[in-house]
């Protein structure tokens, strides 16, 4: 009998895996390939790879409570699977119709008393994941990182601690050479031939911001705040992963993004502006009906009226509110973050202004990643949506998605931008790579406050590749930022301002290298809009037509002519074609396809 029992001990043994045994799970869409490992110490890992290149080594799983450290002796409890699939529209960003498809799975462990799922969804254009405890607790970390190969090549956005923000110029550099300090989002990576851009989607008060530390060629995910008090889920950690093209044209961040919470948004208007700040500051009364005149003229939706408009009495705004509706001209309003910093503020401030009929605000210098400003967010989010007033933020964190969940917000700055061309003494330009690398970086997080299209600017770029930012750089609400006293001096870039869209139907990349050249088209209903830069030496772009739709189209054409100043012409152009344009150094041009095909324009 005692041997009987000694067998069968034996064989359950050998049947019943260890309480931690090495355990790995496979989770695929079309080519990309996830593979979730657990080791014997209960710890998890995630490798991705696309196409069978591995684009992220094997990188840690886990995060840390106050009640436990549950990135180390996990044990596995179930598996569940389902399909995503979504259709959503949003106000803004490289297109207004959207469709997710992708498979999510959740992987269930526990600790003791404690659980972790890991919920990931995996899509043709990469990955999701996020951790869901399923209760509240106090966080104090993450384990979470990204072991991106040591020679891939990196551009990444030195993290500013003193300032909080997203205006520092990015690093073009590898993984191995780059600098160990802190990093923003958007991470942009290229190993051999794949890209790989890294972010975080669906951030509410809930959790606070995180960011990328550089630690011994590890990027280890860093939290915004020692502590965090958490619903129980994280953000989604974000990878996209393709070609170029694949990155630049992705949806990933607003598919993970949560569903609109404004509800009826038929209010809200994309549009251009123009910005008397950056050429005369913002003067009196007089000078923003100069401003409401010729946004009317051009055939522009708004004017915002920056800092210093609260000292000319509510009669006074008022009365230019009236003016500019009186000319189809809406009213955007600069405020601090603070003078909307508590409730009573919002309830009282945000009811008044939409009474006196402003169309929205920009709000600047929040200045913070923290859950406390995440959660400012929520809350004046919500109140402008109640109040339908749309909004664009500066001095702010970057969108993560925002766009879907709130489609009133038309832009965020959390950029060095046009502000820094603003000419003074000593002011030196931006090197061109700069410009070249925004297309594959900050603008790829959500639409992006440039307030391109100075001329007057302290610059290296020539005239033609400076009026393509309207159209290579997205943003809900696009301001042009030059006096508008200076515009008239430049009538062909007039002529396309008087058209060029701030939404679009569709976005394609047609050629880019981040930091030297960015040729981008996109579509806003029948007419397509191609912008184009390069940083160095002159040379013959070709652009391939084959975007276009069948029959004849006029392509009219803003590109470097003599002096690099703008010169006009068109041409008879079909789909399958190649438009071959030369472009001066650091130079561009711009591109309006149109039908019915015109007679050509010398």
């Amino acid at each position: 009998m005692r041997s009987v029992v000694l067998a069968v001990l034996l064989l359950v043994s050998v049947l019943t895996p260890p309480a931690h045994a090495a355990q790995s799970w496979k989770l695929a869409h079309t080519d990309v390939a996830v593979n979730v490992t657990l080791a014997d110490n209960g710890s998890l890992s995630i490798s991705v790879a696309k196409a069978e290149k591995t684009v992220l080594n094997p990188s840690a799983l886990g995060i840390r409570t106050t009640a436990a450290d549950l990135s180390t002796g996990l044990q596995f409890v179930s598996r569940s699977d389902r399909t995503v699939r979504e259709q959503y529209t949003t106000m803004s960003g490289r297109r207004r119709q959207h469709q997710a498809d992708a498979n999510e799975t959740t992987l269930r462990f526990t600790k003791g008393t404690e659980r972790l799922d890991v919920v990931f969804r995996v899509s043709a254009d990469g990955l999701g994941y996020r951790y869901v405890l399923g209760k509240s607790a106090t966080v104090t970390g993450e384990a979470t990182d990204f072991a991106v190969p040591p020679n891939a090549k990196a551009v990444l956005l030195p993290w500013d601690n003193g300032r909080q923000d997203y205006e520092n110029i990015h690093t073009h550099t590898t993984v191995a050479q780059a600098p160990q300090v802190a990093y923003g989002y958007p991470s942009l990576f290229q190993v051999d031939g794949t890209w790989l851009l890294l972010t975080e989607s669906d951030l509410t008060g809930d959790y606070g911001a995180s960011r990328i530390t550089l630690r011994d060629n590890r990027f280890q995910l860093t939290l915004a705040d020692a502590q965090t008090q958490s619903n129980g889920t994280t953000p989604w950690r974000t990878l996209i992963v393709g070609d170029l093209a694949t990155v630049v044209e992705s949806d990933l961040t607003t598919d993970l993004a949560g569903p609109n919470k404004a509800g009826d948004v038929s209010w809200v208007k994309p549009g251009i502006s123009a910005w008397s700040w950056w050429g005369e500051g913002t003067g009196d009364l007089a000078l923003q009906k100069k401003y409401v005149d010729y946004a009317a003229k051009q055939g522009w939706e708004y004017i915002l009226v920056d800092s210093g408009w609260k000292s000319w009495g509510s009669g006074q705004v008022q009365d230019l509110i009236r003016y500019g509706a009186q000319r189809k001209v809406g009213v955007l309003l600069w405020v601090h973050y603070s003078d909307l910093d508590t409730a009573s503020e919002r309830d009282s401030k945000l009811p008044q202004w939409r009474q006196w009929g402003a169309a929205g605000l920009k709000i600047d210098f929040m200045n913070s990643d923290s859950q406390a400003r995440m959660r400012w967010y929520d809350a004046i989010l919500a109140a402008t949506a109640k109040n339908k007033l749309m909004v664009n933020f500066h001095g702010s964190t970057v969108p993560r998605g925002t766009e879907r969940t709130w489609p009133h917000v038309m832009s965020y700055e959390a950029v060095r931008g046009a502000e820094g061309t603003k000419p003074k003494p000593g002011r030196q330009p931006y090197p061109m790579s700069h410009y070249l690398t925004l297309p594959f970086t900050r603008n790829l997080a959500g639409s992006m406050d440039f307030t391109p299209v100075t001329f007057s600017g302290v610059r290296v770029n020539s005239d033609a590749a400076e009026l393509a930012l309207s159209v290579i750089y997205e943003s809900g609400l696009q301001h042009f930022a030059d006096k508008v006293s200076n515009y008239p001096k430049y009538p062909i870039a007039e002529r396309l301002l008087k058209t060029v869209p701030s939404v679009w139907d569709e976005t394609k990349l047609l050629a880019g290298d981040p930091g030297t050249l960015a040729v981008i088209a996109r579509r806003n209903g029948p007419e397509w809009y191609v912008g184009a830069n390069v940083a160095g030496d002159a040379r013959t772009l070709d652009v391939p037509l084959s975007f276009l739709g069948g029959g004849q189209w006029t392509a009219e054409i803003y590109a470097d002519g003599a002096d690099r100043k703008l010169a006009f012409s068109t041409r008879t152009v079909t789909a399958g074609g190649t438009l071959s344009l030369p472009v001066v150094k650091d130079g561009g041009f711009t591109v309006k396809f149109v039908q019915p095909a015109r007679p050509p324009v010398a």
